[in-house]
């Protein structure tokens, strides 16, 4: 697999190099960022460093792919999009997502996960995309269901984050979906 950039009309998906060190910490260090994710925030740039890393690792291995978000009018990082849990043969994948809190609420994650899931089902040839997050994460959803994806049901503890379990919802979209909800052949 060979790593494919990504365009939107605001924004262009890249390739997440060491270039990118210390925006990435700076977005993953905040609280507010991370509150949902499943992760507690970063407190050291080697960690942010890690992380880009284990992206180059994990794509490698054709086990997940993660773009860095830049905006188009300044190459501005302003956070990353990935498909993780990746299986090619199982025609599967899971999604996440992080922005900067300066460029919440203008329509950012939903142009880039629109982008990748075209990416993950025309040129990956995946059949579903799933999704989870906290119910309290209420934007992450608002999200993914105006990208399309249906909600599942309740994972009971599933995420593990601040020294508790939490409860996450599931979600998915299906290729069938997707063409469907984004104006495509089916």
């Amino acid at each position: 697999m060979e790593f494919e950039e990504l365009n939107t009309k605001r924004l262009c998906l890249v390739e997440i190099h060491d270039g990118y060190i210390d925006e990435y910490f700076d977005i993953m260090s905040r609280d507010e960022v991370t509150r949902y994710s499943g992760m507690p925030s970063l407190t050291h740039r080697d960690q942010a460093d890690g992380m880009i890393q284990t992206f180059k690792e994990q794509f490698q291995s054709e086990k997940a792919v993660r773009w860095g978000i830049v905006l188009r009018e300044n190459e501005a990082f302003i956070g990353t999009v990935g498909l993780h849990h990746l299986t090619l043969w199982g025609r599967k994948a899971e999604i996440g997502y992080e922005l900067h809190p300066d460029f919440w609420k203008r329509g950012l994650i939903m142009e880039s996960v629109s982008r990748v899931l075209a990416y993950a089902f025309e040129t990956l040839g995946l059949f579903r995309v799933g999704a989870v997050t906290f119910p309290a994460n209420i934007p992450s959803y608002h999200v993914l269901e105006n990208t399309g994806f249906k909600r599942e049901g309740l994972l009971r503890g599933y995420l593990f984050q601040n020294g508790e379990n939490h409860d996450a919802y599931m979600y998915s979209i299906l290729r069938t979906e997707f063409n469907k909800h984004h104006n495509r052949d089916v």
